[in-house]
């Protein structure tokens, strides 16, 4: 049966996001100094809201505060910038957060009688905080055939929900410092593969959360979209930073479902990422960045993201959601990395830096298999770049370009791949060796285990990790900085 989308108005839209591990700035604390120094060059001013308010992030995501201070009954949330980067405040001066500040991800939109009654919306998902990733598509509705819905966005996204002859599959749920349940929300044929777990301890780089995958469209209604992945923030204060209220980045929920011929559900987003560097953190508040849960019965949930906490003096006693890591104040961003990243799609130029959403529009009659350009520096000439394609109704595409050509200055490489209709999103990533003192420098980090390759992967939405691969195929992921050092020395 086949399925018009009007929506798209005779388009393929691509969104792609920036694929690079390049950074402006370096903070780094000096052993010995009187107290941390984050850096602020203090231009925002102070940071006082009164009323609930929204901040819109700055292209580069960086406030530059004096001081914050968000009292009792105030709510702080944010606006995305066009990248949608993870939120840094650097603060010369003392944080007090006696309110609530929430990058938590959205929920996906009720869908069938739980809805609004508009067929127009249902099946959305959730949208990620800032830094994180948005939940997959509920599936459309269809007498026959798998009716997909979309795979969750990011590193630890969420598999597809679908039809598989049977039964009607959930979304898989979203992982990121862990993965999720192992089972949806009833057990009717299984779930859709899980996320898999990323990201560093660190939080060097800063990742948000992923996104649950989308359930398996109904007879009549959608499946239900996923959850959207809670945001990441960096709060780096020269003085004191002190939590008595709320600090949130929590997975969102997925959508609620009801009535006859109702699609599967979809999956919640995992936790995100909350990082506070200070000379004294402070304050018995909440700390949280726990994954969604299941709108049908608030059991089974995604994965938990990551907390991390730097100082010189450490005063909090109460607990965090999950457990934090904790360490003396150290670099605050990466820089000095290698990069990857798309330059055109179908002979249609891309955005440097890509928003993600309509970067590249290519007409409906746009012939298959459609020509994609890549290119890098840092990264040795001769070997491929790994494409994946994430459309919004079914499962993800892959593809392998040619060889890199060039230099490690600067290379590019192709391949071709079969767009589907409607909106896509891409990322890339490049595995490469390494061998003798580049090798034997990284070993430092993997407790002496042979490091046989190099992983870089542009996630959707976010900054890019660096993964080093050993010998026995353990992965260990590592700060772009110490990457970059490794072999120089």
């Amino acid at each position: 049966m086949s399925r018009k989308r009007t929506e798209y108005r005779g388009v393929r839209r691509l969104g792609l996001y920036p694929c690079t591990l390049a950074a402006c700035l370096l903070v780094a604390w000096a052993p010995g100094a009187l107290a941390f120094d984050s850096g602020s060059t203090g231009v925002d001013g102070a940071f006082t809201p009164q009323v609930d308010t929204v901040l819109t992030l700055p292209e580069d995501g960086i406030f530059n505060f004096t001081s914050v201070n968000v009292p009792a009954g105030v709510t702080v949330t944010f606006a995305p910038n066009t990248t949608n980067t993870p939120v840094t405040w650097l603060v010369s001066g003392n944080v007090t957060i006696a309110g609530t500040v929430d990058l938590s991800g959205g929920n996906g939109v009720a869908v069938g009688a739980s809805g609004d009654g508009n067929i127009g919306d249902d099946g959305i998902p959730g949208v990620g905080g800032p830094g994180g990733f948005s939940g997959g598509r509920g599936g459309e509705p269809a007498v026959s055939g798998e009716r997909y819905g979309g795979a969750g966005l990011g590193p630890g996204g969420g598999g597809a929900g679908y039809f598989n002859g049977t039964a009607l599959l959930y979304g898989g749920t979203a992982a990121f410092s862990t993965v999720g349940s192992a089972s949806t929300y009833p057990s009717v044929g299984g779930a859709a593969s899980r996320g898999a777990s990323y990201g560093a301890a660190t939080l060097l780089p800063l990742l948000g959360g992923s996104g649950g995958g989308g359930g398996a469209g109904g007879t009549a209604f959608h499946g239900s979209g996923g959850g959207g992945g809670g945001g990441a923030i960096l709060i780096a204060a020269s003085g004191r930073v002190e939590v008595s209220g709320s600090l949130l980045a929590n997975g969102g929920r997925n959508g609620e479902k009801a009535g006859s011929g109702i699609g599967a559900g979809g999956a919640p987003g995992s936790g995100g990422a909350i990082r506070i560097v200070a000379t004294t953190i402070a304050g018995e508040g909440t700390l949280s960045a726990i994954g969604g849960k299941f709108s049908e019965n608030n059991i089974f949930y995604s994965g938990a993201g990551r907390i991390r906490l730097e100082a010189e003096n450490f005063q909090r006693t109460a607990a965090s959601n999950p457990v934090h890591s904790f360490g003396v104040p150290n670099a605050l961003f990466i820089a000095g990395s290698p990069q990857v990243r798309i330059t055109s799609v179908g002979g249609v130029a891309v955005p440097n830096p890509p928003n993600g959403v309509d970067d590249v529009a290519l007409p409906e009659d746009q012939p298959n298999p459609v020509e994609i350009v890549f290119e890098t520096t840092g990264i040795p000439v001769g070997n491929v770049v790994e494409l994946s394609v994430h459309p919004a109704y079914g499962t993800v595409i892959e593809a392998v370009s040619g060889a890199l050509l060039g230099s490690s200055d600067l290379a590019s490489a192709t391949t071709t791949v079969t767009l589907p209709s409607g909106p896509s999103v891409l990322t890339a990533s490049v595995t490469y060796a390494v061998a003798g003192q580049v090798a034997a420098d990284l070993g430092r980090y993997t407790g002496g285990e042979q490091v046989a390759r190099v992983r870089l992967s542009a996630p959707l939405g976010g900054e890019a990790q660096a993964v080093l691969i050993t010998s026995s195929g353990r992965e260990v992921p590592i700060a772009a900085t110490q990457l970059a050092a490794a072999g120089r020395s």
